[in-house]
């Protein structure tokens, strides 16, 4: 049950609190959305800025470009192709940005040992639902060419996201797994307030308390990738609070 349960929530996990936050934060109606002001500036000379760099990853480099066109692949997964014209406000560009380093940081690791390919029929796969967003192929190029890329950069994106999920999961998929009688224990404790007999609401505590404690341990997992690698924030709404990684 646990483990049929991690791999179709795997895409949720990763992309859901890693950290891009809820639709309605993205889906905003300003009228000039952080990444347009952000991304091309006046120059000195009075030309404009094409790219920027937001972050440095260790000895990665990650353009503001880069950086919004996977927040608008990773918002088409979740939300479909309207999510492909939103604008993009600071809250998402931020959520987007956290999601970068932590799938950076987990293949770069994975590199170094030469470990945890994707699969090609996983990528084919990732990529095959992105394009069943779109109305047909070439509304899917029209969406790569706003965003000067193409499918060899998408893929790229799509087969990153696989290779990290697989990374996180191997880590922490064993030790997040929960006993029948830790789910027991659990329906003891709240009986009170969940309502029918234990056999009743058993594969949903499970899968609850499996839910929470892979979050949990994927927290724990990427506070400590992170303690190892110099990030250097570079864009303004890239900083975070002091004491924060």
């Amino acid at each position: 049950m646990a483990a049929r349960y991690a791999q179709g929530m795997m895409t949720g996990l990763v992309v859901g609190w890693l950290a891009l936050v809820p639709m309605a934060g993205a889906w905003s109606a300003a009228p000039e959305s952080p990444s347009e002001s952000a991304s091309e500036p006046p120059s000195a000379s009075g030309g404009r800025v094409i790219d920027r760099v937001v972050a440095v990853i260790g000895t990665q480099v990650l353009t503001l470009s880069e950086l919004e066109f996977e927040a608008r692949v990773t918002l088409v997964q979740r939300g479909g192709v309207r999510a492909a014209e939103v604008l993009l406000d600071e809250q998402t560009l931020r959520g987007a940005l956290e999601l970068a380093i932590n799938q950076r940081l987990l293949v770069a690791g994975a590199d170094r040992l030469q470990a945890f390919q994707a699969e090609r029929s996983e990528v084919e796969a990732r990529l095959r639902a992105f394009r069943e967003r779109f109305e047909d192929e070439t509304a899917l190029l029209a969406f790569l060419a706003r965003h000067d890329a193409d499918l060899e950069q998408l893929t790229a994106v799509l087969e990153r996201s696989v290779r990290a999920e697989r990374i996180l999961d191997s880590r922490i998929r064993l030790r997040a797994q929960v006993s029948d009688a830790e789910v027991r224990r659990y329906w003891e404790e709240h009986k009170g307030t969940l309502g029918g007999p234990f056999e009743a609401v058993r594969d949903t505590l499970k899968e609850k308390l499996f839910r929470d404690r892979y979050n949990q341990l994927a927290k724990d997992e990427f506070k400590l990738v992170r303690e190892s690698v110099r990030i250097r924030r570079v864009a303004p709404f890239a900083r975070t609070r002091e004491g924060e990684p």
